[in-house]
């Protein structure tokens, strides 16, 4: 079980992700509540991405003026997330949305990295000689406007709105966003890939922790599961984060999007089982959902620990 936590945190820093792509669907496999599962999902989150932007503060890769308006627009969009979800709740509907919602979310995202290994084309900026996309936005001459540290000048309208559309995805499924966000970054804004998930586990800090503020007050968290979680997951996210200096992302990546596939599986394993009563379907579920957290932290483990022995000392 701390394997799990730990690749979940490792992923969080090391990815850009903020580490519910795997303890809100296994909350929700274990039969939690929509509600719960996505609060406690976000305070998961924070946990993680704290010890994480600590991490890349020290590494220099975080842009503060950046993400502090990210911030901003997040709290807006989770605000509107929560909402949604609670209407969806009352109605009677929470669960079986958001369940299926993971189903497709894991396996679009999964599938998008694949093709991305199979392309060749890791997001850095200096691979790239294309102009970012908001310099090609007539919207992005609206003022005020903000200085990056990367020396580009950004409308805040246009990262507001980046904020608040993935932030509603935030609120809705409890995710931190990074897989949504650091492509924007890197594609849309043009900061380093570096610079991009260092601003984006610092936006995660930020907004996670209004998010998770808002489902405590709901009374939608369940410290009881998350608690023993960040046990493993924070040192998993130090790990992880300091593994960003000594291994090559491609190299796990489709390690990575084979999880999110096999989860994707998983989701869709409970959704059936809840809905038709077929239990055979919900222990598979658990045990698939738990195996690739096991296997992918292994692996992060095993090869980072063999990329420090094999790294002369100087």
């Amino acid at each position: 079980m701390w394997v799990s936590d730990f690749s979940s945190g490792s992923c969080s820093a090391f990815f850009g992700l903020g580490g519910s792509f795997f303890v809100t669907p296994a909350l929700l496999v274990l039969g939690h509540p929509a509600e719960a599962a996505v609060g406690s999902g976000l305070v998961f989150v924070f946990g993680t991405a704290i010890t994480a932007a600590i991490t890349h503060r020290s590494a220099g890769h975080i842009d503060y003026r950046l993400g502090a308006v990210l911030v901003i627009g997040m709290s807006v969009g989770i605000e509107t997330g929560k909402r949604v979800l609670f209407w969806l709740v009352a109605r009677g509907l929470g669960d079986i949305v958001v369940s299926v919602c993971y189903v497709l979310l894991l396996a679009v995202v999964g599938v998008l990295l694949l093709r991305q290994i199979h392309a060749d084309e890791m997001p850095t900026v200096d691979d790239r000689h294309v102009q970012p996309l908001v310099e090609r936005s007539v919207f992005n001459q609206l003022p005020p406007r903000l200085r990056l540290k990367s020396g580009g000048i950004v409308s805040l309208w246009l990262l507001i709105g980046i904020g608040v559309a993935i932030g509603t995805l935030s609120g809705f499924l409890g995710v931190g966003g990074g897989f949504l966000m650091v492509p924007s970054l890197v594609y849309g804004v043009g900061l380093s890939n570096s610079v991009a998930v260092g601003t984006d586990i610092f936006q995660i800090a930020g907004s996670s922790a209004f998010g998770s503020a808002r489902y405590l007050q709901q009374d939608a968290v369940h410290f009881s599961v998350v608690l023993p979680l960040l046990g493993g997951s924070v040192s998993g996210a130090y790990i992880g984060a300091r593994m960003t200096e000594i291994l090559d992302e491609s190299s796990l990546m489709g390690y990575f999007a084979l999880m999110l596939l096999l989860d994707s599986v998983a989701m869709a394993s409970k959704t059936i089982s809840h809905a038709y009563d077929i239990g055979v379907l919900h222990d598979f579920s658990i045990a698939l959902l738990f195996g690739t957290a096991l296997l992918v932290g292994s692996l992060i483990l095993f090869r980072g620990g063999k990329t420090l022995l094999e790294t002369p000392s100087t």
